[in-house]
């Protein structure tokens, strides 16, 4: 299956992929995150379960499964979605835009909860290797206590701790080792615009703000963008050597082939 936004099923509570028989694997959204983040666009993943491990609820986990197994750069040329009009969606008091942009990838997230712990955080990212590896790739996904236990009553989120997820209640952090970043939540949340806006297909040259947005927004406006023929365009530039911040030989080369980083007898 292709990770493409047509191969997206839903988007409530994370992004899952599946196709006409149903869904085939949910929380997409760090692992895709994590390779568009590095600069990798050309990747096979293996599956074996409905669900992306969590690991420790950020994509940190998986930048190290990538410096691990090293990036190749190819001869091919590399292809991008540039962005050539604006396109905009809104949700009830949410809204999320896609602009051009003159440089690469732009993300601008604001959230704004009624909780007053997390309450308004803003964060603005020029995406390379290295600002997404120092500044975006361990910011943990969070939520509210009461959210949480809500989940849980239900049946989902049934791997959410402590461990891998940032909980709030009305009054305070509840995790013992604190926040990561002092605004953890708004770059968690450029993480997911980041991983769901990776199922384009191709890398985007383009800015995207987002109003309170979450997973069902960004696929939301990226659609919009893949529908409108005249809003975006496919360019091609020459292969070039990967930029700063990239681990472009690994120590996962096992007779001059690429190992995988986690092997299914991996706990």
């Amino acid at each position: 299956m292709q990770a493409v936004a047509e191969s997206v099923i839903a988007t409530e509570f994370a992004t899952v992929l599946g196709d006409r028989n149903g869904p085939l694997v949910s929380t997409s959204e760090h692992v895709l995150a994590a390779l568009r983040g590095m600069g990798v666009d050309n990747a096979t993943i293996e599956i074996d379960g409905p669900e992306v491990p969590i690991m420790d609820g950020s994509a940190a986990p998986f930048v190290a499964a990538i410096d691990q197994a090293g990036i190749v750069a190819q001869s091919a040329a590399r292809r991008f979605i540039q962005v050539v009009k604006p396109v905009r969606v809104a949700i009830g008091d949410s809204f999320g835009e896609l602009r051009p942009h003159a440089g690469g990838f732009r993300a601008e997230v604001e959230i704004d909860f009624t909780n007053p712990v997390i309450g308004q955080q803003s964060y603005m990212l020029d995406l390379s290797p290295e600002r997404f590896r120092r500044e975006i790739a361990r910011a943990r996904t969070f939520g509210c206590m009461n959210d949480v236990a809500g989940l849980w009553d239900a049946g989902f989120a049934l791997g959410a701790s402590f461990e891998n997820t940032v909980v709030f209640d009305e009054e305070r952090l509840l995790n013992t080792e604190g926040l990561r970043y002092a605004d953890e939540c708004a770059r968690h949340k450029i993480l997911d615009v980041i991983g769901d806006l990776a199922l384009a297909g191709l890398p985007l040259r383009g800015a995207y703000r987002s109003v309170r947005g979450g997973h069902k927004l960004n696929h939301a406006v990226l659609k919009a963008l893949l529908a409108d023929r005249t809003a975006w365009r496919v360019l091609e530039s020459d292969a070039v050597r990967p930029q700063r911040g990239y681990a472009e030989v690994g120590s996962g080369m096992v007779g001059g082939m690429v190992a995988p980083a986690y092997s299914p007898d991996v706990s």
